[in-house]
């Protein structure tokens, strides 16, 4: 059969990002009140108004919000004029972008916002995250996000893929803090509370733009030179919980092989998951000189919902401040990181 014939693919750009502070507790504060400023940030950072966006699409979950269709709510936040093309992932922003990019290749759209939040603090986040287990052979058992991790870090130490010493060194490195800081009390065997992330509220969210509106609007914009997502297997018991390949095969069609990265935003809110995801990233090689989670990653906040689309902003603005020309972003959802996304980030050329 003959190829397909296909037009040029459109460049898309990262132009602005931004979030909220991230708190433990947003009691006093609405979802709509934590989304309108960091949606009125990115877009004063590119000149742009409601009126010039031509999708836009949100990151967040019902079941921390306790009720159904409550991204309907936040949308508030966004403006009730003019009217917009919008769309949601009950996942994390970081799919929403990825939802926002096709849109822009496919030319329905040369402009697009994508956000996201997530309050955890009103209830346990521990159990909530139970509900997205198989729902006959693992959920009734109900073992909870840490208690997974915790088995997926003692696999790693068993395969003496890394020690405690490494994984203290981890947390300390994304807190800020020294090597040598103590990691703190068991939380569940081996994970102390250094290797745990902790549970806050916030938002975060970017600005996409296409080409030519992509330089118009910023000086250095971020280009998007891939963007990939995969998924493991649903039953736990099937997998090799030391090794992800799903990053691999997502980081390969993204194109993060093809190239040396300078710097990389991975999305590991256990320390034991940075490990896996290193490995998985061929971050770890002789030499490599690769600047990991500059700021901070999920260890030093993980709003739910909100942390993967932080990866990619965070690398993107990382980018457009010319501290590296070709970045790599991650991010994950789902226990002992089920789904995994990577997106290939450079500069003008």
């Amino acid at each position: 059969m003959p190829e397909p014939v296909r037009g040029p693919v459109r460049e898309v750009a990262v132009v602005a990002f931004g979030q909220s502070p991230h708190v433990r507790d947003s009691a006093e504060t609405s979802e709509v009140e934590m989304v309108m400023p960091v949606l009125h940030d990115v877009l004063a950072q590119t000149g742009l108004k409601a009126r010039d966006i031509d999708f836009t699409c949100s990151g967040s979950s019902d079941y921390l919000a306790g009720r159904a269709f409550s991204f309907t709510m936040a949308l508030d936040g966004v403006g009730a004029w003019p009217p917009i093309a919008e769309s949601h992932v009950e996942m994390d922003g970081a799919w929403a972008l990825h939802e926002a990019w096709v849109k822009i290749l496919t030319g329905e759209a040369d402009t697009a916002l994508v956000y996201a939040y997530g309050k955890s603090s009103p209830g346990d986040l521990r159990e909530v995250l139970t509900r997205q287990l198989d729902p006959y052979y693992v959920a009734p058992l109900w073992p909870d996000s840490v208690a997974l991790a915790a088995l997926q870090a003692q696999a790693l130490l068993d395969a003496g893929h890394t020690d405690a010493r490494e994984l203290a060194a981890i947390g300390a490195r994304s807190r800020g803090g020294s090597p040598n800081a103590d990691p703190g009390r068991q939380v569940v065997g081996p994970l102390r509370t250094g290797d745990c992330p902790p549970v806050v509220d916030g938002a975060a969210a970017v600005v996409l733009a296409a080409g030519d509106t992509a330089r118009r609007l910023t000086d250095r914009p971020a280009w998007i030179r891939g963007l990939d997502h995969r998924i493991e297997a649903h039953a736990l018991g099937v997998r090799d919980l030391t090794d992800s390949p799903s990053t691999r095969l997502a980081a390969e069609r993204a194109g993060a092989f093809d190239a040396p990265v300078q710097l990389a935003e991975i999305h590991a809110p256990f320390t034991s998951q940075e490990v896996v995801l290193r490995r998985a990233l061929r971050l770890d090689g002789p030499g490599s000189a690769v600047r990991i989670n500059p700021s901070g990653g999920a260890l030093a906040a993980n709003p739910m919902m909100a942390a993967g689309l932080i990866r990619l902003g965070a690398a993107a603005a990382a980018v457009q401040r010319g501290e590296a020309d070709r970045a790599l972003a991650h991010a994950t959802s789902g226990p002992c990181l089920q789904q995994n996304l990577v997106a290939v980030l450079e500069g003008e050329r």
